[in-house]
């Protein structure tokens, strides 16, 4: 079958979705099927197209649709489609509506869908691999946080900064941050926050390698987004098992569980400095957030993800 695969973001400047596109392609591929990426249907020929971003997709989702009215069309929702879009947006709705087949990327997205969106859609976890070579921790005496983020308002990319501020004189916790700058004036406070905090260490974007050897060099991922669809970044923390402290949004919690202990209320700075202090210096604590994470971690696994997907194709 001859795939096409439709994201508004640039192949060049990677975020979330385009890697879940592009290991959707490596997937699809294993399965035996003929793939190609684009930003945009403009009439490729192909038996099945799947578009990433209702509102964004819009236009390649009804041009597709009035071409090819008899082909299958999957529509993957991000999580701006499902906590924002979907909320405000026509051309969202129509997306939905013209989709034969939905995919969601964490159990609680079907909760904002009408009944008719539910009944087609699928949920299918992103998956992720350990690296075969674990990082040992730097700096010797310290512990190790680490925040996954592009620089963005819906990442709330400052909050474990702020939280570190909170922690007492003896604690040993330092915070380094990974991302690129999506929007321009949160470098100007990602650098002062830096300036100013002892304990914040923002290394800007970084290769996937070097992003891993950070998460695995860290006894912690913090993650405080406002809006999430189902975070990379967390998976990857659940297969390399990095225990997470992350915001009690339905993105996140539709990923890790309802029981996961590492919640806290979003822009809660307080709760989440109180579970950093809780995981470095209560050994029954971070024990717990552990055994969490390592209890999920077949959820996460690219077999699974491969046969989620080979279910769905079997539909069409």
């Amino acid at each position: 079958m001859r795939v096409l695969i439709v994201t508004p973001e640039s192949p060049s400047h990677p975020t979330g979705n385009t890697v879940t596109a592009d290991r959707w392609a490596g997937i699809l591929r294993m399965l035996g099927h003929q793939v190609e990426m684009s930003g945009a249907w403009d009439s490729e020929e192909c038996d099945l197209l799947i578009a990433l971003h209702a509102r964004r997709s819009a236009t390649s989702i009804e041009s597709f649709r009035r071409s090819h009215p008899d082909r299958p069309l999957v529509l993957a929702l991000t999580g701006t489609d499902v906590y924002r879009d979907l909320r405000q947006s026509e051309a969202a709705l129509q997306s939905v509506a013209l989709a034969t087949h939905i995919v969601v990327l964490q159990e609680r997205a079907p909760d904002e869908l009408d009944d008719m969106a539910r009944a087609k859609t699928h949920v299918i976890y992103q998956s992720a691999r350990p690296p075969v070579r674990r990082s040992e921790a730097s700096g010797s005496g310290y512990y190790h946080v680490c925040v996954l983020s592009h620089l963005r308002a819906v990442k709330d990319p400052l909050r474990t900064a702020l939280a570190a501020r909170l922690l007492p004189a003896e604690s040993r916790i330092r915070v380094t941050h990974a991302g690129r700058v999506l929007e321009p004036e949160w470098e100007d406070k990602a650098r002062a926050e830096e300036a100013g905090n002892p304990r914040y260490r923002w290394i800007g974007e970084q290769s996937h390698e070097s992003v891993m050897d950070l998460l695995t060099g860290s006894r912690i991922l913090a993650q405080s987004s406002t809006i999430e669809g189902g975070a990379n970044a967390i998976a990857e923390a659940v297969v390399c098992g990095v225990p997470v402290l992350c915001s009690d949004i339905p993105g996140n919690v539709g990923m890790l569980g309802t029981d996961y202990p590492g919640y806290f209320p979003v822009g809660d700075t307080g709760q989440l400095a109180d579970l950093m202090s809780r995981a470095e210096v209560g050994p029954n604590f971070y024990a717990k957030l552990l055994a969490s994470i390592e209890s999920l971690q077949d959820r996460f696994t690219p077999e699974r993800e491969l046969e989620s997907w080979a279910r769905l194709l079997a539909t069409l």
